[in-house]
C-alpha cells in the first residue's frame, strides 16, 4: 500500500514533530507490551477454559494465533486505506481502544469460544502498526524515515522485553490478571492519545477509500515478476516458518517438559527479547558489513538451526538460557535478507517488494502456529511413539536447514553472478555502475 508523501508542516526537527513521534512510539511500545504481558499465562487460561491437556491446549492456541494473524493480514490494508481517508489519528485511536476492550473481554471470557472470538477482534485491532507507520511517514522528512522506522523495531524489542516479565509477575495473582492489566494499559494509551496526539494528515492530502485497493492478496502478484529473487523468497519463507516455533509453543513446551512457572516463562521471554535487542543494536550493524550479506545470512541461519536443535534436545531447563543468548545472532537473517532482496529489484519497485515480503510473513504467521502446535500436541501426548515434546523445534530446524541449502546453492550462484558482474562492469576507480532500473532478475550482492 502506498501512502501520501509527508503532508504536515511539523517534522521531528520541530518540537511538535518530535512530540508526535514520541507519542506514536510510546503507543507502539505499550501496544507491544500488551502482547508480551498475556503470553506467559495463555497456556493455563486455555487449560482452565477447555479442560484439555497441555498438549491439546497448545493445539487450540495455534488456531488462536493463526486466526489472529489472518485477521491482521486481512484488515491491515483496510486500516491503512481508512487512515488515508479519515486521517491517522481516529483509526489509530480506534485500534487502541478496541484492543483495550478486547483484553478485558478475554480476561472475563467464560468459554473458549469467547476467547477465540476475542482473538479474532484483536487481530483487527492489531493492525494498528499500519496507521502508526503511515503517521511516522507523514511527520518525518524522507531522509530520516529509515532512522525513525528503526525506532519502531526498537519499541517492539523493548515491549517484548518488558511485557513478558510483567506478565509473569502478574500471573502469580491468577490467569486473568495479566489480561486486565494489558486492557487497562491499552485504554490508558488510547485516552492519552486522544488528548495528546495531533492529526498528521491534512484534509487536502486524503483520498477516497476503495475496498478494491485494500486487497491483501494483490501483493503476491509481485512474486511472479521477481524471478531472479525467487530462491531468496523461498529461503526467507522457510525461515519465517521456523521462526514461528518460539511464539507458538515456547510457553507450553517449557511448562510441560521442565515444569516452568508463569514467572519463569516470562523471564525467559524477556531475556530472549533483550538478547535480540542487543544483537540488533550492537552486533548486526557491525557483522553484516564485515561479512557481506550472503555470509551474514548463512551465519544467522546456522545459529538458528543450532538453536532449534538445542531447544529440542537439551535435558535440563537451565540449559535453555545460554541457548537463547546464542540464538540472538539469528537476528542477522532478517536485515541481511531484506537488503539482498532490495538489491534484486529496481529502485522504483521497493515498496511493492516490501508488500510481497509482508505478505509472506503473514502467510507464515497463519500457517505455522497450527502446524507447529499440532506437532507438539501429537508428539507430547502420553503414549506417543516416539514421545518428543521438542518436535516443533525439530521441524523448525528442518526448515532452517532447507533455507541454508537454498542460500548456499541456488541463491549462492545468484550472489556469485552478481559479484562477478559488478567486478567486470566496475570502472577503473572500482565503483560499479548502478543497475538498470528495469531489470527484475538482478541478483543480490
Amino acid at each position: 500500500m502506498r501512502y501520501p508523501a509527508a503532508a504536515v508542516n511539523s517534522t521531528p526537527s520541530a518540537p511538535g514533530g518530535r512530540r508526535a513521534l514520541a507519542i506514536v512510539l510510546a503507543t507502539l511500545l505499550l501496544d507491544t507490551m500488551g502482547f508480551g504481558i498475556v503470553a506467559p499465562v495463555m497456556p493455563d487460561l486455555i487449560v482452565e477454559l477447555t479442560g484439555l491437556s497441555l498438549g491439546e491446549a497448545a493445539r487450540a492456541s495455534g488456531w488462536l494465533m493463526g486466526t489472529f494473524a489472518a485477521m491482521q493480514a486481512l484488515f491491515g490494508p483496510v486500516m491503512g486505506g481508512l487512515s488515508d481517508r479519515f486521517g491517522r489519528r481516529p483509526v489509530l485511536l480506534f485500534c487502541l481502544a478496541a484492543f483495550g476492550l478486547d483484553y478485558l473481554v478475554m480476561g472475563l471470557a467464560p468459554t473458549f469460544g469467547w476467547l477465540f472470538a476475542s482473538r479474532a477482534v484483536a487481530g483487527v485491532a492489531g493492525a494498528s502498526f499500519v496507521p502508526a507507520s503511515a503517521y511516522i511517514a507523514d511527520i518525518t522528512p524522507p531522509e530520516r524515515r529509515a532512522r525513525n522506522y528503526g525506532l519502531i523495531g526498537a519499541m517492539f524489542g523493548l515491549g517484548f522485553t518488558l511485557g513478558p516479565a510483567i506478565g509473569g509477575l502478574l500471573g502469580s495473582h491468577g490467569t486473568r490478571a495479566p489480561f486486565f492489566f494489558a486492557g487497562g494499559l491499552a485504554l490508558v494509551n488510547a485516552a492519552l492519545g486522544g488528548f495528546l496526539l495531533p492529526e498528521s494528515l491534512p484534509a487536502d492530502r486524503r483520498r477516497p477509500f476503495r475496498l478494491a485497493r485494500a486487497n491483501p492478496l494483490g501483493t503476491f502478484a509481485a512474486l511472479a515478476r521477481y524471478r531472479g529473487a525467487l530462491p531468496l523468497f523461498a529461503a526467507w519463507f522457510l525461515w519465517m516458518l521456523a521462526h514461528q516455533s518460539y511464539p507458538s509453543t515456547w510457553a507450553f513446551y517449557t511448562q510441560l517438559r521442565f515444569g516452568w512457572s508463569e514467572h519463569a516463562i516470562g523471564l525467559s521471554l524477556s531475556l530472549a527479547g533483550f538478547s535480540m535487542a542487543v544483537s540488533q543494536a550492537l552486533l548486526t550493524p557491525r557483522l553484516v558489513p564485515a561479512l557481506g550479506e550472503r555470509r551474514a545470512i548463512l551465519l544467522g541461519l546456522s545459529v538458528g538451526l543450532a538453536g532449534f536443535l538445542a531447544t529440542a534436545l537439551v535435558p535440563q531447563g537451565w540449559m535453555l538460557y545460554p541457548v537463547m543468548a546464542l540464538f540472538a545472532l539469528q537476528s542477522l537473517v532478517f536485515p541481511s535478507m531484506n537488503s539482498a532482496l532490495s538489491r534484486a529489484v529496481a529502485a522504483t519497485e521497493q515498496g511493492e517488494l516490501q508488500g510481497a515480503v509482508a505478505s509472506l510473513q503473514s502467510v507464515a504467521a497463519i500457517l505455522a502456529p497450527p502446524l507447529l502446535t499440532g506437532a507438539f500436541a501429537h508428539f507430547s501426548r502420553e503414549g506417543a511413539a516416539p514421545r518428543v515434546p521438542g518436535a516443533p523445534y525439530l521441524l523448525a530446524a528442518a526448515c532452517a536447514a532447507g533455507a541454508i541449502a537454498i542460500v548456499a546453492t541456488v541463491a549462492g550462484r545468484l550472489f556469485a553472478r552478481a559479484a562477478a558482474a559488478r567486478a567486470g562492469a566496475a570502472p577503473a576507480g572500482g565503483a560499479a555502475p548502478p543497475a538498470a532500473s528495469g531489470d527484475r532478475t538482478t541478483a543480490p550482492s
